[in-house]
């Protein structure tokens, strides 16, 4: 089904009144086809995070100009050449030899919850990572799924906690389930994508 433009505008609106301005919403686009990337344009949205650079060049090709883009999907050394070329900020790095090859400013990954199937680098090796890159803007972290937004509080304030230590401004943290909690939590970034597209 295709997305309407005007729920679209309808959520985004109501979901900006609710945060304020001082939380960006970027739009998690992984499951949105290039067809309806029209349709939120039409609907204000300003920031598109996508989580493949594959889709990243195919979706930028067509609607290039219309959005600032970002990166939220796991970076592959190999992919950072693409998201240097189009992205104004990535969410997700998280390897050395990544670090080599980004250009961009960028938020580093970490995986607080020590989830084996999630990126990001352990909170241990937070400091010797940051020594890597010079121009890291803030943090991002997933904490655990889970249907309780309220879970989620201890690790969006853990990562506040680290941003503060190292001097960091930004933050990226919370998706359609928990973003109210990150924003309580200081969130200046939230990555949302169900919630904006449904009726």
């Amino acid at each position: 089904m295709p997305i309407s433009a005007e729920n679209v505008r309808e959520n985004y609106e109501r979901i900006r009144l609710e945060l304020g301005p001082q939380v960006t919403i970027v739009a998690a686009t992984k499951y949105v086809g290039i067809e309806d990337l029209g349709a939120l344009a039409e609907a204000g949205i300003e920031v598109l995070g996508e989580n493949r650079a594959q889709d990243l060049e195919a979706k930028h090709a067509r609607h290039g100009d219309a959005f600032r883009w970002h990166f939220i999907g796991h970076l592959q050394s190999r992919k950072a050449k693409t998201v240097n070329e189009l992205c104004e900020l990535c969410h997700s790095l998280s390897s050395e030899s990544a670090a080599r090859r980004l250009t961009i400013p960028a938020l580093v990954e970490v995986n607080l919850s020590g989830e084996e199937t999630k990126s990001g680098i352990p909170e241990s090796e937070l400091e010797e990572f940051l020594a890597l890159y010079d121009d890291v803007r803030g943090l991002m972290t997933m904490p655990p799924e889970t249907g309780d937004p309220e879970a989620s509080r201890p690790y969006f304030r853990r990562l506040r906690e680290l941003a503060e230590r190292y001097g960091l401004r930004e933050l990226s943290m919370g998706t359609s389930q928990d973003y109210r909690v990150a924003a309580d939590e200081g969130a200046t970034l939230v990555r949302l994508g169900s919630i904006l597209y449904e009726l």
